[in-house]
């Protein structure tokens, strides 16, 4: 039988709140005067994080929440924020009973603004039924719409991601130079995930091989030391001649290259010559 909540007129409950980054970090928070542990993760005593009032509603509309807070933890840095570390991460807001740790999950969603002043920071909160407004429906092109070495895609991301160490680092060309044992030029459209250094758990695209090495779609401001860790993943260009030559793959393109275009289709009649 699931428990009834705020029955009686004193009750030994306090708000929670858990983050989940896309790097794999879990963090905790509950407004109680102590830190709570359950389910696996340390919930650290915040008391001076609160939520705003949780909008839910019956019908299609994404349901909405806020939360601010002081900065109390290094797990919520300005660094971090700026890093954009918290970017997308999965979010749940609950109850739980301090004494028997019973719990109950009142949101769940998703970051998709914060921001950062004086010290605090504010996070704008998205259900997840903010995802019924995406269109399903794939759109035809010419190019490959599967992710490489994702679904539809079937290639083992294994066979193409290295282990790599950075060997050099050039902040005016926004690139890196790898160890990489696969040729630079593989890598146009691929990954760079970082496993230590300034942007641990991150990961970046890469544009394009360059004179200084790979270059990345994002501005690197801190110095890389030589040799920190990284995977770095093949990319592709999804066109079917790549994806039947380099990779054997045609079978699970996910496009059509040989559908007329719009301006096919608008074509007057015209008498042959």
């Amino acid at each position: 039988m699931s428990r009834v909540w705020f029955d009686t007129q004193l009750e030994t409950v306090a708000p929670f709140w858990r983050i989940l980054r896309r790097d794999g970090v879990a963090l905790g928070f509950t407004a109680h005067d102590r830190d709570l542990w359950f389910e696996g993760v340390s919930h650290r005593a915040t008391p001076g994080m609160v939520p705003s009032a949780i909008r839910r509603s019956a019908d299609l509309e994404a349901d909405s929440a806020e939360v601010e807070g002081a900065l109390s933890h290094d797990a919520l840095s300005a660094e971090d924020l700026a890093l954009g570390r918290f970017d997308g991460a999965r979010v749940l807001i609950g109850l739980v009973d301090w004494e028997t740790f019973d719990n109950h999950v009142l949101y769940r969603g998703s970051m998709t603004s914060i921001s950062e002043e004086a010290g605090r920071f504010t996070a704008v909160l998205q259900s997840r039924k903010a995802e019924l407004q995406f269109d399903p429906v794939p759109r035809t092109s010419p190019t490959c719409r599967a992710v490489f070495c994702g679904p539809g895609c079937t290639l083992s991301p294994a066979r193409f991601t290295h282990a790599v160490k950075v060997t050099s680092h050039a902040l005016a060309a926004n690139a890196v130079m790898l160890d990489n044992p696969a040729p630079l030029a593989l890598h146009s459209g691929g990954s760079l995930r970082w496993l230590d250094g300034p942007y641990a758990g991150q990961t970046i695209g890469i544009i394009a091989p360059g004179p200084a090495g790979l270059v990345l779609d994002r501005p690197l401001d801190r110095a890389i030391p030589s040799g920190t860790a990284a995977l770095a993943r093949e990319g592709c260009d999804r066109t079917l001649a790549t994806c039947a030559s380099r990779f054997g793959n045609a079978l699970n393109f996910q496009g059509e290259p040989f559908l007329p275009g719009n301006d096919q289709l608008a074509r007057y009649a015209s008498p042959a010559q």
